[in-house]
């Protein structure tokens, strides 16, 4: 609850990287705003099923709900050394007719599991958002280039040359994927409840004097006023640790994807084929005036690897909690989570502001296309020679031979590949250089390409804009990167 100060270590994920929004997700004020309505809900739910809770301390509880005094909460946790404790007193000096039954019957976990599940909630929608906004700043660059020519890699090695359009659809279609496992926590994400010290309600059938329904409609009842429709069958004194490592894991797979395009972009920089947006006085080297360094799609891959990273610590908290809990879990899941959260946000924010300022070189890409597609047309090439008449063996050697000598001229002496020069001057293949010119057209080796992106937007890509798009786009701000 220290203030922030120059002098003080302050986190670079709040300084540099995660959105305001994400921020807010985690931030002090939103969690001890989250335990006071939870202990609202406890309360209300408890004095609809007949417990001797006056109307006047429920509305002394909703009418300080967020006004919360991190000052004296943080001299109450330094004299009690237990944080719910602190803020059980805080909010009874600030509802006293409420003080005597704030947190009736509960555990500390009953707020702080319970507002961790909240804000896994929150943060999940909230990645979700951003990862729409990512791809539908993708499929509008697909679609510009469904159909540009690019040369295709294998191993990083030249390949079958595809389109810079269809290339986009290979990310998009990671981040669709990531999309659903989103989508698949969000609707399975359940709320703890109102479980008691080890998970067994015993003081709830203590309050309401063995009456069992009465215990089973409080924890339905606190759940909806919180707004999840379904609750964990059993519970220790915490959730299943399993839950963090399931949301943590989801966070990594679209870190994974993230880092998979910014590689991708970090390597087409390195061929000038296709870069990320650059600013009028952006530097891209202190020592190098005239370098263009891909940093954006580099602080991706760094942010993702923390993330990848960041999915163990769940894991091994899970396979560590002994019986109904241990408190090992506490400090690192203050770290993990909130980090995984915030620097998934970040990462995303800069494949956003990449995405949509893509800068693509067509000449370039032309040019590094026609180094090497004369050596892959060369099948065509030996097939219409064929077809007129030719000695198939004999011809295969011919190419061969004049391939070799076109390649080592490439690199012996640094000049252009001369093969179509060879070939057309070989009477063996009576082709002329016009007709090898048409062979060796671009867009006759990108097979079915613009018409695989044309289908993949309007099949898988459309259908999830049409659902979310809007409404991620009224949610979630345009991206700020910072830095």
């Amino acid at each position: 609850m220290t203030e922030r100060s120059p002098d003080l270590f302050s986190h670079p994920l709040g300084e540099r990287y995660a959105s305001n929004e994400m921020q807010a997700v985690f931030s002090t004020a939103r969690r001890f705003g989250t335990w006071r309505r939870l202990w609202l809900a406890l309360a209300e739910a408890q004095a609809e099923l007949g417990l001797p809770i006056s109307p006047e301390a429920l509305t002394e509880m909703g009418a300080h709900l967020d006004d919360v005094d991190l000052e004296q909460a943080a001299e109450y946790e330094r004299r009690f050394r237990h944080d719910v404790m602190a803020h059980v007193h805080l909010f009874g000096d600030a509802a006293p007719a409420a003080r005597g039954i704030i947190h009736l019957g509960a555990t500390s976990a009953y707020v702080g599991d319970n507002t961790d599940l909240i804000l896994h909630r929150a943060g999940l929608e909230l990645v979700r958002d951003r990862l729409v906004r990512c791809v539908s700043a993708l499929a509008r660059f697909a679609r510009e280039h469904r159909d540009l020519p690019t040369l295709g890699y294998t191993h990083f090695q030249p390949a079958q040359p595809t389109t810079v359009g269809k290339r986009a659809t290979l990310w998009i279609q990671d981040f669709l994927l990531d999309l659903e496992e989103l989508e698949h926590r969000l609707s399975h994400l359940r709320f703890r409840g109102v479980r008691g010290a080890t998970g067994t309600q015993a003081s709830f059938l203590e309050l309401f004097e063995g009456d069992h329904d009465k215990v089973e409609r409080l924890d339905a009842a606190v759940a909806e006023r919180m707004g999840f429709s379904e609750r964990f069958g059993v519970t220790g004194q915490t959730y299943t640790r399993k839950i963090d490592a399931q949301v943590l894991a989801t966070l990594a797979g679209v870190a994974a994807s993230a880092s998979k395009m910014g590689n991708d972009l970090r390597l087409l920089a390195h061929l000038r084929e296709v870069e990320e947006p650059f600013e009028a006085e952006q530097i891209g080297s202190s020592a190098m005036p005239y370098k263009r360094n891909p940093m954006r799609a580099e602080r991706i891959c760094a942010l993702a690897r923390h993330v990848i990273t960041l999915a163990q610590d769940p894991q091994l908290t899970h396979a560590t909690q002994w019986l109904e809990r241990t408190l090992d879990d506490s400090a690192n899941r203050r770290l993990s989570i909130p980090d995984s959260f915030l620097a998934v946000d970040g990462l995303l924010v800069l494949v956003e502001n990449v995405s949509a300022g893509l800068v693509v070189n067509p000449h370039v890409i032309r040019s590094n296309l026609a180094v090497h597609l004369p050596f892959m047309a060369t099948e065509t090439v030996l097939m219409k020679a064929t077809a007129a008449g030719g000695d198939r063996q004999k011809l295969h050697e011919r190419i061969r031979m004049h391939s070799m000598e076109a390649a080592a001229r490439m690199k012996d002496e640094g000049a252009e590949s001369d093969l179509l020069e060879r070939i057309a001057g070989d009477e063996a293949f009576g082709m002329s250089r016009n007709q090898l010119d048409e062979i060796v057209d671009p867009a006759r080796f990108v097979g079915r390409a613009p018409q695989q992106v044309d289908r993949f937007l309007e099949e898988w890509v459309d259908p999830v804009l049409n659902r979310y798009g809007s409404e991620a786009e009224s949610r979630v701000g345009a991206p700020d990167v910072r830095v």
